[in-house]
């Protein structure tokens, strides 16, 4: 999908990249995970090459294994971010040559960076980044930046003119409520949501707020990467929902039956009742076809006391709703 085909007058038009951070866990049998995601998605960050760095010839295999029109984007490798943190020095700058390499094979110029918790935003930093970009080769790498320490709120002043003078995207979490601290040409998102570190699901109403901030935005292209632990789920809703303005059911079924399926896919026991929501409330089910709640909605009806299994579970929450 790479026009929004419900433009409203007066909208630009713009191109939507929605996908995942990575392809590994998408399976379908007989089918190579990536050949099989990209029958799905346009798009996919590439999370690996921050932790290694890949063979050419298996970003080749990349390549040839999506159709013409996809599109990547690559994460820069750990060495350069968080071990010389963004220091111009001769490996880091070897480092993002590879980085750059890999993006010219993979036929993209989208290279994300991501500043570590513990890198303070002050100016040494900047003078670093400064120093940096000025000395790298940048070639037609259009490079996204995510300060990991900062809201864009609290986004330096000579860090963003240092990031607009050199084209730089600031990548940030409009699931978080985050904004960018100046308008670009692309809109870079990648989604975590607001659980603890990526266990969340996304209500319709949280992806409804996404895709209002993107679309009202002025950038040409929007980049959607999810990480949620359901990510290609919720990126096949919000892909759905730009198709269709409709948003799809997350279960195969509704009503007590979509709340024990849900509950069905990882859900333990023994288990208290604080240790049931903790656990499995951050999920959703189906109320309804149209109706998503919930999973801590429904568990919050529960007795205080400790369960034996999901029948026990759904039998006490039919006994309520009687």
């Amino acid at each position: 999908m790479k026009r929004d085909s419900r433009l409203r007058e007066g909208q630009v038009l713009k191109e939507y990249l929605i996908g995942t951070g990575g392809w590994e866990y998408f399976h379908i049998p007989g089918i190579k995970p990536l050949v099989a995601y990209s029958r799905l998605f346009n798009f996919v960050e590439v999370n690996s090459t921050f932790y290694r760095i890949p063979p050419i010839e298996q970003v080749e295999k990349w390549r040839k294994q999506v159709p013409p029109d996809f599109q990547f984007s690559v994460r820069a490798n750990r060495t350069v971010t968080h071990k010389y943190m963004l220091q111009p020095t001769t490996e880091a700058l070897e480092t993002f040559d590879k980085m750059r390499k890999i993006c010219e094979t993979l036929k993209t110029s989208l290279l994300h960076l991501q500043t570590p918790a513990p890198l303070a935003l002050n100016q040494k930093t900047i003078r670093n980044i400064r120093d940096f970009m000025s000395s790298a080769n940048i070639g037609k790498l259009r490079l996204a930046l995510e300060t990991r320490t900062s809201s864009s709120a609290k986004l330096p002043h000579e860090l963003q003119k240092v990031m607009q003078d050199s084209g730089m995207v600031h990548c940030v979490d409009l699931s978080k409520g985050d904004i960018p601290a100046y308008d670009s040409d692309i809109l870079y998102t990648r989604l975590f949501g607001k659980g603890e570190h990526n266990i969340y699901q996304p209500t319709d109403g949280e992806l409804a707020e996404i895709d209002t901030a993107t679309s009202s935005s002025e950038s040409a292209k929007v980049v959607m990467s999810f990480h949620f632990v359901k990510m290609y789920k919720d990126a096949a809703r919000m892909k759905t929902f730009k198709e269709t303005g409709k948003f799809p059911m997350v279960t195969r079924s509704t009503g007590i039956s979509s709340l024990e399926e849900a509950l069905g896919e990882d859900a333990t026991f023994p288990a208290t009742k604080q240790e049931l929501i903790a656990n499995q409330g951050w999920k959703l089910f189906d109320q309804t076809p149209e109706q998503r709640l919930r999973v801590s909605d429904a568990l919050e009806a529960l007795p205080e006391k400790t369960y034996n299994s999901i029948g026990e579970v759904i039998n006490s929450i039919v006994s309520i709703q009687r």
